[in-house]
């Protein structure tokens, strides 16, 4: 195991927290923690379908920066609980627009791991006038085989004995598309049949996030109130490609070239696997890549959180 210096920064409460009505019937629960007036920054959760935790607020120092966190749609703490109507990308992105113009910045850093990786560049695409840095954990394209690779024939061969479990909570005559079968149970009208297929879901997604078992993260993943919301917006945006075109983050890298990013990847990342963070890195040749060798996905890990807090304290200064 290599040795790491950095750590979480220690726990803070948020020093504001509130609703954001965004229309369509959706609410976003935010917080914002840190020193207000300092540096700006936005923190993009995984899932899609995750939601944020205490831990998230500890990658900046909170002196130096002005954090804001929210529940994306559906999640968390926003209204309504695990809705996957009016919930898209491009939806998402328009939210991240509106709190930004709630909290009154002109720019901020967009922090983001996984799908928050994908949602940091459509944002960033979309807005590149916004983002003054960028910083992406486990990067996620959402291209076609990226999604095979995690839920056809990828994964499958290395964590074989989970995905004997996941596939099997499935009927044969169905496991030809086992995103299309999990979302028929995940939109069921039986709350068992729901929650079996949200615990299922949720569980292989727990399982390929880290390197090494990880015992309390797969109980959380167990949890319905994380479960539920995670399984059903999650299934519903792979049936929908992520509203991307095949390749779009990558054909519009030219939009953000001008920002400074840096890249925090897992080497034994089963969720994520390194070649999209790698073509990033290409697409974008002044990033900085920063391959952590003993880490796998989660923004638990040591090396990835050593990475995570070594970029926030080097854009400190920007």
């Amino acid at each position: 195991m290599l040795s790491y210096e950095r750590t979480l920064y220690p726990q803070i409460e948020p020093y504001e927290t509130g609703m954001l009505d965004v229309g369509e019937g959706h609410s976003l629960y935010y917080e914002r923690v840190g020193t207000p007036g300092a540096k700006p920054a936005v923190f993009l959760h995984g899932g899609p379908g995750g939601g944020m935790s205490p831990s998230h607020r500890r990658q900046w120092d909170p002196e130096k920066y002005d954090v804001l966190l929210f529940d994306q749609r559906g999640c968390g703490q926003s209204r309504p609980f695990a809705e996957i109507e009016n919930n898209d990308t491009w939806r998402i992105v328009a939210d991240i627009e509106r709190l930004r113009e709630m909290c009154g910045h002109d720019k901020w850093q967009v922090f983001g791991g996984s799908w928050g990786a994908t949602l940091a560049l459509a944002y960033s695409q979309a807005h590149p006038d916004r983002a003054s840095e960028i910083i992406l954990r486990g990067v996620f394209l959402a291209r076609q085989n990226e999604k095979t690779w995690l839920y056809k024939y990828g994964a499958s061969e290395i964590m074989a004995e989970q995905w004997d479990a996941f596939s099997g909570h499935i009927p044969d005559a169905e496991r030809g598309d086992l995103v299309k079968a999990y979302y028929d149970r995940l939109t069921s009208e039986d709350e068992a049949t729901r929650l079996a297929a949200a615990t299922q879901w949720s569980l292989w997604e727990g399982t390929v996030a880290t390197l090494l078992p990880n015992d309390d993260l797969l109980a959380d993943f167990e949890d319905p109130a994380k479960a539920v919301p995670f399984a059903r917006i999650c299934a519903r945006f792979f049936l929908n490609d992520f509203y991307l075109e095949e390749s779009q983050l990558l054909r519009d890298m030219g939009k953000i070239g001008h920002i400074p990013m840096i890249i925090v990847q897992g080497r034994h990342d089963i969720c994520t696997p390194p070649g999209a963070a790698w073509a990033v890195k290409k697409a974008h040749p002044t990033a900085e890549l920063w391959m952590v060798h003993d880490a796998g996905h989660a923004a638990s890990e040591p090396g990835i959180i050593d990475g995570l807090v070594r970029a926030t304290d080097k854009f400190a200064v920007c």
